[in-house]
């Protein structure tokens, strides 16, 4: 793998207390490694081990014998280096669930690409975001105010509320507990390790690469 593609493989980052808080890019996880503000945790035959990142640089060629295709690896100069699964912050205990944002990518998530007022599926460049109550009658930007339409029922509805338009809406919108775009699929082995650490009742990582509002 590329160093460039390498460097941002997804690296699970626990709090001082071995709490979930996101997923960052392995080129942030190093710098804290090299800052000494982080740890690496290696689960290894069900036990959990903890490197700084000189030690983890000394097992590298015997991972790169046993585990080659266990790890993404970076090329350095006299050997290459696993990228960490996870690393654990050495002073920080606080655990912040994320908030999940407002975005066009999140609320295409919650409707399922589904016109609430149709119940069509549609692929994201033919949906639009509908305002329930529209904005020229004092409606803004929320959770429960915004829904997905095609173009076909956001015209018919113009400027008007569901009532106003007599549309009804198959669905109420609402404030999702977890976002959907940016759940972790832990399927691959390589992300195996980050079980024991999410709860998935509610842990959706943040992610800080969805910008479109």
């Amino acid at each position: 793998m590329y160093e460039s593609v390498a460097l941002q493989e997804r690296v699970l980052v626990l709090n001082r207390g071995y709490c979930a808080l996101r997923v960052i890019p392995a080129r942030q996880a190093f710098t804290l490694l090299c800052r000494h503000a982080a740890e690496i945790l290696s689960i290894e035959e069900g036990h959990y081990l903890t490197y700084d990142l000189h030690d983890w640089m000394d097992v590298a060629r015997l991972q790169k014998e046993l585990e080659p295709t266990q790890h993404t690896w970076i090329r350095l100069p006299a050997i290459e280096i696993a990228v960490p699964k996870i690393i654990r912050l050495l002073s920080y205990d606080k655990f912040i669930k994320p908030e999940v944002r407002l975005t066009r990518r999140n609320l295409y998530a919650r409707d399922s690409n589904t016109c609430q007022f149709c119940g069509k599926r549609f692929s994201s460049s033919d949906l639009t975001l509908d305002h329930v109550v529209p904005r020229v009658q004092g409606g803004g930007n929320s959770w429960k105010n915004l829904v997905c339409a095609c173009l076909r029922c956001n015209t018919k509805k113009g400027g008007r509320t569901p009532s106003q338009a007599n549309m009804k809406l198959i669905r109420q919108p609402y404030k999702p507990s977890t976002c959907e775009s940016q759940r972790v699929r832990i399927g691959l082995a390589q992300y195996e390790s980050w079980k024991s650490f999410l709860d998935k009742a509610y842990w959706s990582v943040e992610l800080i690469e969805d910008t479109e509002n």
